[in-house]
């Protein structure tokens, strides 16, 4: 009982994480801003391990707060929905990448369309991933209950 109910609710959490997140990429791209960022090196062990690259770009005034001091900032953040089991090559130090971010919270960024290889089979693969432990959790819990 106690395994298909952990089962089952960790499959509806992955696939509510999954539309957040494929929402979230969608949102941006289609109403944030188009930038150019550059891929900056990692001094950090931990941060050389993760697949998403740490990226540096500029922002406009204005952006990401009450515009009242109009000084451009610089943004240093990794880019959602980039789950890659190794970093690619092309996302060596210094290489240039196409962005979209939020101009509220140019902090949220996800990496232009042409940037991204396969990211419909990614979260296709995450969205199986949870029907198939929903599925398996209800049917625990109805062969227990029933």
């Amino acid at each position: 009982m106690v395994g298909g109910s952990v089962l089952a609710l960790f499959g509806g959490v992955l696939l509510l994480w999954c539309a957040a997140e494929v929402g979230l990429r969608l949102r941006v791209r289609r109403r944030g801003a188009s930038a150019v960022a550059t891929v900056v090196a990692e001094d950090d062990v931990h941060g050389q391990l993760d697949s998403a690259p740490l990226l540096s770009f500029s922002v406009p005034p204005s952006v990401g707060g009450s515009g009242a001091c109009g000084i451009a900032g610089l943004v240093i953040a990794r880019p959602r929905g980039h789950t890659p089991l190794r970093r690619p090559d092309r996302f060596a130090p210094g290489a240039s990448v196409r962005i979209c971010y939020d101009p509220r919270r140019p902090s949220r960024v996800v990496l232009a369309p042409g940037e991204v290889g396969r990211a419909a089979v990614v979260d296709l693969l995450w969205s199986v991933l949870g029907v198939g432990c929903l599925a398996a959790g209800a049917g625990l819990l109805v062969a227990v209950g029933g």
